[in-house]
């Protein structure tokens, strides 16, 4: 493409980011309305109380819906670097400036040899289709460091490990980006990354893991995939309820709890299979590291007691970086996530009211969410395994010298 042609195309970009996060930022600002519930009250209510406290020297131990790692104090604090703005006007803008940093660095990683701008337009396509959501709650920052890693990668692993630690700690999820890391120091360096921060939460701030305990006793929350058992269930006479619960409105009743153990079993099996996949991959090519992460994610994701509408932001962010790599194999799984963000917004907030009243048009909705996301699971983990995976390996360990065909790297 010629010099003309690239700025063309990057200007066409860029507008295209403006304009649609323009309308997200009305809508967040309460300029203009958005349909259904009110998606801005956890920030202005929400995390605006748990700012309160965390400026005190300690986490929120009285409020159950806490229920992340010590870093996320840095998010939920993070507007005072704005005082000249309120708390949720601040968090706003901050959550948009992560939105442009995660362009920035699609759109910096696609003039790369054997890169491709399609993950810049991913990001940028994808993201708006969630809704104000995305504003209105911290994924989005912590997707810009699982982004910022996964392009770190193999160049730099130690600087991968540790942004991938640093994001573990800030929402957990970003622990599975190492999934597909090869490099030793990358495993290093997320040690000694997480050890470090953890220590320094620990001893300054108390209740730093009380998340954990909270995390333990949830139930199965009424958009999970669990939770179309019950949907349809109560259509048969189910007696159970819909109630708020640990922060999120969960089905209570009989045979809840045999749900939520299934779905922890599916998450073991998920967990088995990617072991399964590590110890039988022998060909580890650039895109690997972020075609397993997705992969990885995905299948935590749709085995979940709870797939809130924010989850997908992580996955448009994942999505976006494999789709940076012109050799990825994930485009079918990238669009079903793509298609999948634009029924989570008809699902919610649009639709919420028919998801907790389990109607036929909220079952159908969710139904047809919760199936595209297990699609692009099913999908993502056969590319995975088929582009990795040797049809001739016997072995459950692949020979050594086969893991070294990855371009050779400085640390």
């Amino acid at each position: 493409m010629d010099a003309k042609g690239a700025g063309r195309s990057l200007a066409r970009l860029l507008g295209t980011w403006a304009v649609t996060r323009a309308v997200l930022l009305l809508f967040v600002f309460r300029v203009y309305t958005f349909p259904g519930p009110d998606v801005t009250s956890d920030v202005s209510v929400i995390y605006r109380g748990w700012y309160e406290v965390l400026q005190q020297g300690t986490f929120p131990l009285d409020d159950v819906t806490w229920q992340y790692p010590p870093a996320a104090a840095l998010a939920v604090l993070s507007p005072a670097v704005l005082p000249f703005l309120s708390y949720a006007h601040g968090f706003y803008v901050l959550a948009c400036l992560a939105d442009l940093v995660v362009l920035a660095l699609l759109r910096y990683a696609a003039g790369r040899p054997e890169r491709s701008p399609r993950g810049a337009w991913v990001w940028v396509a994808g993201v708006p289709l969630l809704g104000p959501t995305v504003y209105a709650r911290y994924d989005v920052m912590v997707t810009a460091v699982a982004v910022a890693a996964l392009l770190a990668g193999a160049r730099r692993p130690r600087v991968m490990g540790a942004l991938t630690a640093f994001g573990a700690l800030l929402k957990v999820w970003p622990a599975l980006l190492l999934v597909g890391a090869v490099r030793r120091r990358a495993w290093g360096a997320a040690a000694v990354t997480a050890a470090g921060v953890a220590m320094l939460f620990a001893v300054s701030m108390p209740g730093a893991f009380a998340f954990l305990t909270f995390q333990r006793d949830r139930g199965t929350e009424v958009e999970s995939l669990g939770a179309l058992v019950f949907h349809v269930a109560r259509h048969f006479g189910w007696q159970g309820e819909v109630l708020l619960n640990y922060g999120s409105i969960e089905f209570l009743g009989p045979h809840v709890d045999e749900v939520s153990t299934a779905a922890l079993a599916l998450t073991g099996v998920a967990f088995g299979w990617l072991l399964l996949w590590r110890l039988r991959a022998a060909r580890f090519a650039p895109q690997t590291l972020p075609d397993a992460a997705l992969t990885a994610v995905l299948l935590f994701t749709v085995t979940s007691r709870v797939i809130s509408p924010q989850y997908l932001v992580w996955l448009v962010g994942l999505a976006a970086v494999c789709l940076a790599h012109r050799a990825s194999r994930m485009g079918p799984p990238a669009l079903l996530v793509v298609l999948a963000s634009f029924v989570t917004v008809l699902e919610f907030p649009l639709g919420f009211s028919h998801v907790v009243m389990s109607d036929w048009y909220g079952v159908t909705l969710l139904a047809v969410r919760n199936g595209l996301l297990v699609a692009a699971t099913v999908t993502a983990a056969r590319r995975l395994w088929r582009a990795t995976v040797p049809r001739s390996a016997a072995a459950p360990f692949p020979p050594q010298t086969t893991r070294q065909e990855e371009t050779p790297v400085s640390s």
